[in-house]
């Protein structure tokens, strides 16, 4: 699946920018958008995900938009696999592939060709590792994991149950560390990784003023939506920015300012961790999101290569 060619990479924070530029990519250079969006997956999960819209899907063909249902997690293995056979497709028709979204984990796990351990998901396994999680915080999985995988506790996010679960179910399925059982095959793409940023004190009010759009768009509703479709609240997919926080205020745990001011405040705190991840993981040209024609005038001089 791993074709060879050139490939543009696209990064930034949520909300700097990166969907407009990158049509504006595709349009001048013969593009097709591969996403790269651990939420942008999901069905019925438009407005809060902020999901290219219809019109600018129009504009520049898109793909891995939509792939599958709130209930069915799609997995980092999953992903990877549909972002190699969506880009050797794209090359295939003699177009360009740009890999674009804020998700570090996606944009790594394609450039390094990490290779997961293949080991299904065991429900029962999974259930009482999220009751341990549930009784005794993430910092209980934390504990667990040091025992079996120090190298994987101290790698992953202590916040981030869902993969310390994964960590977990991985280890007492296989008996194997979850460390030792990834591995790397980078495919040979000629790869342009190029990255978007804005200063926080433009960013920030710009990212306030987008929520304040999705609600006036119909955010609530999107999520009172999901609910209504029997989605469980505690879905990872529901997890996300917005949807966490509505949900609450759907289900009465407090009022509706509450709820906008937490999602904006932790909105904020996402964009800090995407800028942090992304100045440890891969090394992509930074460009101010406010100069599109540089990054064009890039992009241009890199193809003539």
């Amino acid at each position: 699946m791993r074709s060879h060619g050139k490939l543009i990479v696209l990064v930034g924070a949520t909300g700097v920018g990166k969907t407009a530029l990158a049509i504006q990519i595709a349009q001048r250079f013969d593009g097709e958008i591969v996403g790269a969006d651990s939420r942008q997956v999901y069905r019925y999960m438009d407005i809060g995900t902020a999901k290219p819209t219809p019109a600018e899907r129009a504009a520049a063909p898109h793909h891995l938009i939509d792939v599958t249902d709130p209930d069915q997690p799609l997995t980092l293995a999953e992903y990877q696999h549909l972002a190699y056979t969506a880009i050797a497709a794209i090359h295939q028709r003699g177009k360009l592939p740009l890999l674009v979204g804020g998700t570090g984990q996606y944009i790594t796990a394609v450039l390094e060709g990490w290779s997961a351990p293949e080991v299904p998901p065991h429900p029962a396994l999974r259930a009482e590792l999220e009751a341990l999680q549930a009784a005794q915080g993430t910092a209980a999985l934390v504990e667990r994991l040091q025992k079996l995988d120090p190298e994987s506790a101290a790698r992953i996010d202590p916040r981030n149950a869902r993969r310390l679960i994964r960590a977990l179910e991985v280890c007492l399925i296989s008996g194997k560390p979850f460390s030792q059982q990834r591995r790397k095959v980078p495919p040979q793409y000629a790869v342009l990784e190029l990255g978007l940023h804005l200063p926080r004190e433009q960013l920030f009010p710009r990212l306030d003023a987008r929520i304040e759009r999705m609600l006036q768009e119909g955010l609530l509703e999107e999520v009172a939506s999901l609910y209504r479709r029997g989605y469980d609240p505690r879905l990872p997919a529901l997890s996300g920015l917005g949807y966490a926080q509505l949900g609450a205020y759907l289900r009465g745990e407090c009022t509706f300012e509450a709820a906008v001011s937490a999602f904006k405040r932790e909105t904020r705190t996402f964009v800090r961790r995407q800028e942090t991840w992304f100045r440890h993981h891969g090394a992509p040209e930074w460009f101010s999101a406010a100069d599109s024609a540089a990054v064009l005038e890039r992009i241009a001089a890199w193809l003539k290569t």
